[in-house]
């Protein structure tokens, strides 16, 4: 978790308080898990209106090739074909916004799992030939995984935003850049979402939840459980994005929910 500290403090008195008390929840709070291995990476999220879409890659002769580890690669599933270039035609089919509803935004989350650096650069290289997406005020880039160290944010464009970690103590500057905290569910619960989670558990995650609210972030949970009970507890919990990799299940529950 975070250190207390002097950058901490003056975080916490700059940044506006964020609460989903109230909110009802819809698609716009789901996250689509590791995209790219749905039998229709992009398009099966952006139909049902999520809110975020992660997609993991490696830097692989210039190319960023989208796949999970290394021994997945193929040439022909790079980032441009299967996010970048449909993204691009939803933009321009309406008028310069993700979805239709203009109400609507997307969180498009690249995990980047080869070298920081290089691999950050490259990608960015690639972004500004699709001015489209990062002109768009209804899409924001956020950049997970292997990331450059936070007091290099501030050098990329003011386009390229960044996921949190809980256990880097964050500058004002860098914190600017932070779009969301993600962590390991396991690290607080071992909790298999049937049943109830245990009173502990959820008091440990409240913790987290509560410290990135207080920061004005938003929060996920990776690696947790994807059934409908554990769904309804990070409503509960007021989880922003919930993780998932049953997208179809997911907006079902979420359009028929109160």
């Amino acid at each position: 978790m975070l250190k207390s500290g002097k950058y901490l403090l003056v975080a916490l008195c700059l940044s506006a308080l964020v609460s989903v008390k109230g909110q009802r929840y819809t698609t716009a709070n789901a996250h689509s898990h590791n995209d790219y291995e749905q039998h229709v990476p992009f398009y099966k999220a952006w139909e049902n209106g999520f809110g975020s879409i992660e997609a993991d890659v490696f830097l692989v002769d210039a190319n960023l090739i989208v796949a999970h580890d290394s021994s997945e690669l193929k040439s022909g599933r790079t980032l441009d074909s299967l996010y970048l270039v449909p993204l691009r035609r939803c933009i321009e089919k309406n008028g310069g916004f993700v979805y239709a509803d203009k109400t609507r935004a997307l969180q498009l989350m690249i995990d980047i799992k080869s070298e920081a650096g290089s691999t950050l650069d490259r990608l960015v290289e690639v972004l500004n030939g699709y001015t489209a997406l990062i002109n768009s005020s209804s899409l924001r880039i956020v950049i997970s995984g292997n990331r450059p160290a936070a007091s290099q944010f501030a050098l990329y464009p003011s386009w390229i935003f960044f996921d949190g970690d809980f256990r880097i103590n964050y500058s004002r500057l860098a914190l600017e850049r932070v779009q969301m905290f993600s962590d390991n569910f396991a690290r607080y619960s071992s909790w298999d979402g049937t049943g109830n989670i245990s009173a502990e558990d959820k008091k440990q995650l409240l913790r987290m939840i509560s410290f990135s609210h207080r920061m004005g972030k938003k929060i996920r949970f990776w690696n947790a459980p994807d059934t409908p009970e554990a769904w309804r507890t990070f409503i509960g919990l007021e989880v922003d994005y919930i993780n998932t990799d049953k997208i179809e299940g997911l907006a079902r529950f979420l359009s028929s929910s109160p």
